[in-house]
């Protein structure tokens, strides 16, 4: 009996791109035809992609259907968008099938839950590195590796946030499979540890950028407030549907200069 989910062998059953091939091939399409760029910009929530096409002025023309997924390359852009499936097992199957397409460079956008109390609706946070409470992540790194955020990608989005007067926190998050579990005492310990956020992706998007020596970050907004008595959400706040705004003209600048790196 397997006593944990890090197998020693290599490759998988099904490899990434061998399954990206075989439905390609169902549908008659080349890998080719997608036009995916090296650096994705990634949305968790389907209205942040909104913003990013608000951002960009107009949706891109010829958008392509990846799975389920609609993915747009802007003109003029070096990188190309798409919106992600929540939870960290569906995330990170297209994010295999992404790096698998040739894609290195991942900035993803999405909501989180606040723990740290200095922390209210709206703010934004990037996660330098994750608490791993779901499953995904343990298949790909040992679990005594701590996945982190890439570096590089972070002082990008700093700068662009800096530049644009948009305040950006930074610091550990806990991610987990269960957000219906995540009870007082939970909430407490994470909190007497220093973790700043709660979501449920990144834990396991890091921890697969690092497997295939990808760059992966993200930048998240709190919509809701985890450190009451009670819940407290701010889905429709008013200042969450700025932040939302602010951080996706943020993320279009941080994904054009990281582009720019490939030259």
């Amino acid at each position: 009996m397997l006593t944990h989910f890090l197998s020693p062998d290599s490759p998988a059953r099904i490899e990434p791109g061998e399954f990206v091939a075989h439905a390609l091939a169902y549908r008659g399409l080349e890998p080719t035809s997608f036009g995916l760029q090296q650096t994705v910009l990634m949305t968790l929530i389907p209205e942040l992609q909104r913003h990013v096409l608000d951002v960009l002025g107009s949706p891109p023309p010829h958008p392509h259907k990846l799975q389920r997924q609609v993915l747009y390359n802007p003109a003029e852009c070096r990188f190309s968008t798409l919106t992600s499936p929540m939870g960290a097992p569906m995330a990170v199957l297209l994010l295999e099938q992404l790096i698998a397409l040739g894609a290195r460079r991942f900035l993803y956008m999405g909501f989180c839950g606040a723990l740290a109390t200095s922390y209210g609706i709206g703010d934004c946070f990037i996660p330098e590195q994750a608490v791993r409470e779901e499953g995904t992540s343990y298949h790909y790194l040992p679990a005594d590796v701590i996945p982190a955020s890439a570096s590089r990608l972070n002082a990008i989005l700093r700068a662009h946030a800096s530049q644009q007067r948009l305040p950006v926190r930074q610091g550990p998050i806990w991610t987990t499979d269960a957000p219906y579990r995540e009870t007082a005492h939970k909430i407490r310990h994470f909190q007497a540890a220093g973790i700043h956020a709660v979501d449920m992706e990144m834990a396991a998007l890091l921890a697969v950028g690092s497997y295939r020596g990808c760059e992966v970050t993200a930048l998240l907004i709190v919509s809701d407030e985890c450190y009451h008595p009670t819940w407290r959400p701010g889905f429709g706040a008013p200042r969450l549907r700025q932040a939302c705004r602010a951080a996706a003209a943020v993320c279009v600048a941080a994904a054009t200069e990281i582009a720019a790196l490939e030259t």
